[in-house]
């Protein structure tokens, strides 16, 4: 059978662009069909523009902070318009380029929705059909808002890159890492912040140690956080929305933000149809080389619903193109990935958090809080948290957690040692490089606690 396509992928964010890309570049054929804008959810409404936005809400920080220095600061002011602006011409920038690599690869792009018609061919909302030899689904995923009276009020993470006006008072519900990055955004721009979640603690899969050091630390910044607090009802009101609470109070805000978990964006895709298997919350279920039960048709990224991320999408995606149009099958690597939470303070882990190693084997647990030098001279209370988990018995190091000043860069360096082994005694060994908030990595000798 002769097909239009060597390959045709739904969607263009990190993992499909990545894959589509690639095999294009090994001379096969490639359609990729993207229905808003190319990039996907980190480009243009996730990481990228987030990340843009976290910079500019530590700006309050270093004003302030700069008179401990010696520093005359004059008055400031902060100007919503001008940031999004801003942003919105570097996510214009990113897309063109994003655009022309695929276009200089050979790939056909198509601005429009596709949806699978069966193992074979995809429909587009041109109206247009073409047939593949091999389907790629790289949808990513969506904002989920439980079915709450008056949820239509509310926004997701989608739209508040795109607010006109930033809200004087806002509601932000959910107490994942989204939730917790813009509670902080917004109130390092001036905003005031409630923030809204319902579980014991804030951050639920992250080190408890951590979690608690982090939700202080945002709550001596100034956001109101309540837990074991949800919503009921929210309705509109002159100048913004009443929202009730499960407290029993009311309160009143010009914005509601959910950011309470994401979902696969399986809907109306053809998969029921197709016979392509999904789980509970709507995923692409697939194997290790990303392979659906409909041996054609292959899923990568958000859409499968392992590890919701973007290194890991576009890794899935290289991993993909290794296997189906390179002969040599791959697999992405789940295993210890680094992340970060871009939190104020800012979050880096890697590997097992102290409880999850804990219930694996005994362990030793190093822990380091501090007040960093940039801190003491501009008077700030804030301070720093490393922590390191030892195997007993290997001494290899399972997990590493760091909350401070430029977390995120840490742990990606730290994120090699660990995966490729390391044990205590390899840190011990590294000489500690002086005056630095890192060292503590190398320097921590006596174990916290042990179990």
């Amino acid at each position: 059978m002769t097909f239009d396509y060597d390959l045709f992928v739904i969607g263009g964010g990190s993992g499909g662009v990545r894959a589509g890309r690639l095999t294009a570049a090994e001379g096969f054929k490639v359609g990729l069909a993207e229905e808003y804008r190319m990039g996907g959810t980190c480009v243009i409404r996730g990481c990228v523009p987030k990340k843009l936005m976290v910079y500019a809400s530590e700006f309050a920080d270093a004003f302030e902070d700069a008179k401990g220095f010696g520093w005359t600061v004059g008055e400031t002011s902060f100007d919503w318009g001008k940031l999004i602006s801003a942003k919105d011409e570097e996510i214009r920038r990113l897309e063109g380029l994003y655009r022309s690599n695929l276009e200089k690869a050979g790939v056909e792009l198509f601005d429009a929705r596709a949806e699978l018609v069966d193992a074979h061919t995809v429909k587009l909302s041109s109206g247009e059909s073409f047939t593949a030899k091999h389907i790629l689904v790289a949808v990513g995923g969506t904002p989920f808002v439980p079915g709450i009276e008056g949820a239509e009020f509310a926004i997701t993470s989608n739209e508040i890159f795109h607010l006109e006006q930033q809200p004087k008072r806002m509601l932000i519900v959910g107490g994942g890492y989204i939730a917790c990055e813009f509670a902080c955004i917004m109130n390092g721009l001036g905003t005031a912040v409630t923030q809204f979640y319902r579980g014991a603690q804030i951050l639920r899969g992250f080190d408890g140690e951590v979690r608690g050091h982090v939700a202080d630390e945002m709550i001596a910044r100034g956001i109101d956080l309540h837990l074991g607090t949800d919503v009921m009802s929210i309705w509109k009101v002159d100048g913004g929305y009443s929202v009730k609470c499960t407290n029993g109070s009311v309160i009143e805000v010009d914005q509601v933000l959910y950011a309470t978990g994401r979902v696969p964006a399986t809907a109306n895709l053809g998969l029921e149809e197709v016979g392509i298997a999904t789980g509970r919350r709507g995923e692409i279920l697939v194997d290790a080389w990303s392979q659906t039960n409909i041996p054609s048709v292959f899923a990568v990224g958000d859409v499968t619903d392992r590890v919701a991320l973007t290194p890991v999408a576009i890794r899935e995606g290289a991993a993909f193109v290794e296997t189906v149009f390179k002969s040599n099958p791959t697999k992405a690597d789940h295993e210890t990935i680094p992340t970060a939470v871009f939190t104020q303070p800012e979050i880096g882990t890697v590997g097992l958090s102290e409880e999850d190693a804990r219930d694996q084997e005994p362990i030793e647990v190093y822990v380091s809080s501090f007040r960093p030098m940039m801190h003491i001279l501009a008077g700030r209370s804030e301070r720093m948290l490393m922590k390191m988990i030892v195997s007993q018995e290997t001494r290899r190091v399972l997990g590493v957690h760091i909350v401070g000043n430029a977390a995120a860069e840490m742990i990606q360096m730290v994120g090699i040692a660990v995966k490729m082994g390391a044990t205590k005694e390899d840190f011990d060994r590294t000489m500690a490089l002086h005056p630095s908030a890192a060292e503590e990595l190398v320097t921590m000798k006596t174990p916290t606690r042990t179990g």
